[in-house]
């Protein structure tokens, strides 16, 4: 058996110190490490292991985000947070879907579950004298986003639209600094994760949600969160694999010619792994704002599996397929499938505790001798979910601003969640006719070059068998694909928002490709005027996406502007 070797304090010529090598000159030595053969005992060292599994060694990604990398994505965050938060209560009424959730919340806020409300209902809600009916109402999504639009009711009331967006620009601006996190553990490069963090913060798709009282921007939220969570713990596991390895190894129970090799036929148990865990309780949360995150509980699921078979491979595991799926795939399977599961239940304690909410007491009213082993209360939650997965099945009523799955990467039909035409001049307008409008179509350039983006990830997925394209691609299909599978039902391009984050992690990935940041440690000296023309390239489009951002901000925010500006800004047909 042979191993690449492992970058080390010494010459790969000699054996003496070389004191404080500069990064490129690391690079050159990794490399001309890389094609060397290690005997068993020195490639099951810690630091060889490490190299082999993780892929930086020090020096090239491994420091830390560092004061420069948080101030980058910081920077972003506030770019974002003054686009989520100034103005935020405007318009004051009750925008597209926000006269369900908003008053669901409110309503939650009161009691603990839906109840119903009288005709004619937003008018006084806005007025801030909400009145209530006694009787519980159906609705079908579960809990979580509107108990989060409740917690800025709750600080700020609800008579003002900034008190029931305030959970939403939060959870919007948080997540600008999420995706930094996240493309830093991908790519390990400072710009590239302060990039990733500002292309989030100006598109206007995701700043549109992030300003307005619906659930999925909260759910996009928690997708990332556990995409974020499954990065931290596969450096974790494989730091953990690298550490048991090279110790057995050094115990001598570990090594080829070890009289006990049963540690290289199997490998180790990695024991518990939090980030693993957390992954579990943020996909459970993400479920309990939308059963659309069912599907990334499946594919980030099987990835992270795949994540640890390959682990085990590249250690030098004989039997690494069964290895992995006994020792990492159990655990994983608990980790997440239970955890999220049992996450999920508790987000409904409001609906448990209550008497009278929805379908609360169906159970009791339906009596059963073959499953009324079951809790009631169980029994009676299936049932309402059942009602519900009925009712989604069904949904295929014509709506104006529905969108099918196909035009969604192309922006095809964006949701109009407000238009009006007061009569100027007023506010911004100072002609007769002006238009106040938000609109959920992105940032075009980064839209547009985003899905263009997705082929090169296909290609370096398939060609180079590259994980990170994979993974960007894996967050994508998660999102995406599932629609295609009800081409019948009632659908929306706001709920691309699920997976816009890794739409613009792989955006992030090929401008690194442009920058020639390197994809490895052994991708060698990039020259000068390479890399000049790589800053030229993306600095352009930096710049353009942030006047194209000035440019449709005021279809973003409900700003008056005159009517012919509203109509500029319509590029498309569709988009009217």
């Amino acid at each position: 058996m042979s191993h690449p070797a492992s970058p080390t304090e010494t010459d790969p010529a000699s054996t003496r110190p070389v004191s404080a090598p500069t990064t490129s000159r690391l690079r050159r030595s990794w490399s001309i490490a890389s094609r060397r053969v290690l005997a068993p005992g020195e490639a099951l060292t810690f630091t060889a292991l490490k190299l082999r599994l993780i892929g930086f060694p020090a020096g090239l990604g491994s420091a830390g985000l560092g004061p420069a990398g948080w101030a980058l994505i910081a920077v972003a965050a506030v770019v974002g947070g003054l686009l989520r938060f100034v103005r935020l209560g405007e318009p004051h009424s009750l925008v597209f879907d926000e006269t369900y959730y908003v008053k669901d919340a409110w309503s939650m806020l009161q009691s603990g579950y839906e109840r119903t409300w009288p005709d004619n209902a937003n008018a006084a809600f806005i007025a801030g004298r909400p009145v209530l009916e006694s009787n519980p109402e159906y609705v079908v999504h579960p809990p979580v986003g509107k108990w989060l639009i409740a917690v800025g009711m709750w600080l700020f009331g609800s008579d003002n639209g900034f008190g029931w967006r305030f959970s939403a620009a939060a959870v919007g601006t948080l997540s600008i600094v999420l995706i930094g996190l996240a493309a830093w553990l991908l790519f390990r490069s400072r710009v590239l994760a302060g990039l990733a963090a500002l292309l989030l913060a100006i598109d206007g798709h995701h700043l549109v949600m992030s300003r307005t009282g619906l659930l999925d921007i909260f759910l996009s939220f928690f997708l990332l969160a556990a995409f974020v969570a499954l990065l931290l713990d596969r450096d974790d596991g494989r730091r953990r694999l690298a550490r048991r390895l090279s110790d057995a190894a050094a115990d001598g129970l570990g090594t080829v010619t070890a009289a006990r090799p049963a540690l290289l036929r199997t490998g180790p148990f990695l024991g518990l792994r939090p980030w693993r865990l957390a992954a579990g309780v943020l996909l459970g949360l993400a479920l309990g704002t939308k059963w659309s995150a069912l599907s990334f509980v499946v594919v980030f699921g099987l990835m992270t599996l795949l994540w640890d078979l390959n682990a085990r491979r590249l250690a030098g595991i004989q039997h690494w397929i069964r290895a992995g799926i006994v020792k990492d795939g159990l655990p994983a399977f608990v980790a997440i499938v239970p955890v999220a599961s049992v996450t999920y239940l508790v987000t409904w304690t409001g609906w448990f505790l209550s008497g009278d909410a929805w379908d609360r007491q169906w159970a009791a009213q339906n009596p059963s001798t073959t499953w009324g082993w079951i809790p009631a209360s169980l029994r009676s939650l299936w049932h309402y979910h059942l009602t519900a997965y009925q009712f989604h099945q069904g949904l295929s009523a014509e709506h104006p601003y529905q969108a099918s799955a196909w035009t969604w990467l192309v922006m095809g039909r964006p949701t109009s969640f407000y238009y009006e035409s007061p009569a100027g001049p007023v506010g911004g307008c100072d002609v007769q006719k002006c238009s106040s409008a938000i609109l959920s179509v992105g940032n075009p350039l980064i839209w547009w070059t985003a899905a263009l983006a997705l082929i090169v990830l296909l290609f370096w997925w398939i060609g180079r068998r590259d994980w990170r394209a994979g993974a960007i691609l894996a967050g994508v299909a998660a999102g995406y694909l599932p629609w295609f599978l009800y081409p019948d039902r009632t659908t929306f391009f706001f709920y691309a928002v699920s997976f816009e984050p890794f739409l613009v992690l792989g955006l992030t990935m090929v401008a690194g490709r442009v920058l020639a940041t390197p994809r490895t440690a052994d991708d060698g000296p990039v020259p000068v005027a390479r890399r000049r023309w790589g800053i030229v390239v993306i600095g352009v489009f930096v710049a353009a996406a942030l006047l194209l951002t000035a440019f449709f901000l005021p279809i973003w925010t409900a700003e008056v502007i005159p009517y012919e500006q509203w109509r500029l800004r319509m590029w498309m047909p569709s988009w009217i």
